[in-house]
């Protein structure tokens, strides 16, 4: 079944959603300039993924989720993680590779974790937690328990056989999991016209059992519409869902720069970009409900000067010691 599309209004959310989503949306936004501003000094020593202009896609489904609920995502994780659990203490702690973080230094950017908050796995290999959310949700079927499983993925990952094998698997058992494609068109630096043979993701998914749709994500409000519409559709008619959400990615495929000069996409023009920017968006909606700047500058005070403890406490606290080199990391 594919649901259409829709571009909702600002009655979509209250003002006391909207300045949450808002504030949340800002906590990944200044996180991660903020790693921007610290990489080149070198004590980050993982790989960073960076998504800048993705911040609606997470803040947006995972508002939606019921509670109870488990998401898996992938190695451009930062926002997921700042979703789920607003943790930029541990955050910080596990990209500057210190015990206090949440894998004690070891998981870094790309494998960052909180099962106490139900995010399971994020992993750096293309697809590879697409059937751990479709095991999670099986579990929750045969267990009889309550919420569903979410599990982010970019549009590369629709390339890999293993997610139409768990599609396939997860649309035949029913089974309670929300599939969503953040597609930004490449795969690092190959556009998706030279790598899909299919006309339309969203159309290649919706030929099997489940409740398929699609929208741009550059406006929160209508990620949290197409998220609500489609676990709707799956509570009254139990199949999978598929969320099908296109953004634009600001940064490199990994680093803190910019890449435009490297002419494989052009620069976008200010109009593009105020368009194409979650925060700016999210930030006309806020004025539009009745706040002012300076509830906006409380909101940036207030997250920017969380994020400098975070950091300053990331940077004082002490590495793991040796004794830790090789546990947890053996199955």
């Amino acid at each position: 079944m594919i649901l259409p599309g829709a571009v909702l209004s600002n009655g979509v959310l209250t003002k006391g959603e909207a300045l949450a989503l808002y504030r949340k949306m800002l906590l990944g936004r200044l996180a991660e300039e903020k790693i921007r501003e610290e990489y080149p000094k070198d004590h980050i020593k993982t790989a960073a993924h960076l998504g800048i202009g993705a911040e609606a896609v997470s803040a947006g489904v995972c508002h939606c989720l019921p509670p109870d609920s488990k998401t898996f995502g992938t190695y451009r994780n930062h926002m997921l993680y700042l979703a789920v659990t607003e943790d930029t203490d541990g955050f910080f702690a596990e990209l500057y590779g210190k015990a206090s973080g949440p894998s004690k230094g070891k998981a870094g950017s790309m494998h960052i974790v909180a099962p106490e908050k139900g995010l399971m796995a994020t992993s750096a290999v293309v697809g590879t937690t697409i059937p751990l959310a479709v095991g999670a949700a099986l579990a929750k079927v045969y267990k009889n328990e309550p919420g569903l499983v979410a599990v982010f993925f970019g549009d590369g990952a629709i390339e890999e056989g293993v997610f139409w094998e768990s599609l396939n698997f997860a649309a035949l058992k029913k089974l309670p999991v929300l599939f969503v494609c953040e597609d930004n068109g490449l795969a690092i630096h190959t556009h998706a016209s030279e790598r899909q043979g299919f006309r339309s993701i969203p159309e290649a998914v919706g030929g099997f059992q489940c409740h398929a749709a699609g929208a741009e994500a550059y406006h929160v409000a209508d990620v949290v519409t197409l998220t609500r519409q489609v676990l709707k559709a799956m509570a009254q008619a139990p199949q999978p869902g598929f969320i099908h959400l296109k953004y634009f990615r600001f940064l490199e495929h990994v680093g803190p720069g910019e890449d435009f000069e490297a002419g494989y996409r052009r620069r976008p023009t200010p109009e593009e970009r105020e368009w194409r920017d979650p925060i700016l968006r999210m930030e006309k909606e806020i004025r539009s409900l009745g706040f002012t700047d300076g509830d906006l500058e409380a909101v940036k005070k207030e997250v920017g000067e969380k994020i400098r403890r975070s950091v300053e406490a990331a940077q004082q606290a002490p590495f793991p010691p040796s004794s830790e080199l090789y546990t947890d990391v053996l199955a």
